[in-house]
């Protein structure tokens, strides 16, 4: 029963590092990423429709994006999606493609990027605490049911404790690394 729920803890755990990871790929640093645009959504005939379902985006230089949408008729919803967004890129339109520069960051933007990815990093770290929780609450519901002694549960919670800080040291590696790209001059 209690490796089931460490079983569980891990891989919940892990959907939360990974999901983080995402999450950092989409903050804008100094090069193109075309994770970048994955949290814009379109207004196409009326429905919030995400860019990369409507576009192709890629990088075919170290500063630039290029966004190429399969129907052209939603290239100005697709530009003005862009440039109200707030990554602070501003779309050049030349009726087939939508290029992107990505400008150098000054100190000021850096600094604010790298807030926005600690609270990312944090609210990563409180999903995984919310998942000890119920894991731990799995626990001591299988100990009042007589499942378990008061001493496997102990050992359970400290087993669960462990996962716990693993994943969230993978969750600060993750932000150590992502704050060093963006403070990268």
């Amino acid at each position: 029963m209690v490796d089931g729920v460490i079983r569980e803890a891990r891989s919940r755990m892990g959907k939360s590092v990974e999901a983080t990871r995402n999450e950092f790929m989409t903050v804008r640093t100094g090069r193109a990423n075309p994770h970048m645009l994955d949290r814009i959504h379109v207004d196409y005939y009326g429905a919030s429709t995400p860019l990369n379902q409507l576009a192709t985006i890629s990088a075919p230089e170290p500063r630039m994006l290029a966004v190429t949408p399969y129907d052209k008729s939603v290239m100005k919803e697709i530009e003005r999606s862009i440039a109200e967004s707030e990554l602070g890129l501003t779309p050049s339109n030349d009726g087939n493609v939508l290029r992107l520069s990505i400008p150098e960051l000054n100190e000021e933007r850096r600094k604010e990027i790298v807030r926005i990815v600690r609270n990312l990093a944090e609210e990563g770290r409180v999903a995984i605490r919310n998942i000890r929780r119920d894991c731990i609450q799995d626990v001591k519901n299988a100990q009042k049911a007589g499942d378990l002694s008061e001493d496997d549960a102990r050992k359970a919670e400290g087993r669960i404790q462990g996962v716990t800080d693993d994943h969230i040291g993978q969750v600060d590696e993750a932000l150590a690394a992502k704050e060093a790209e963006i403070l990268e001059v």
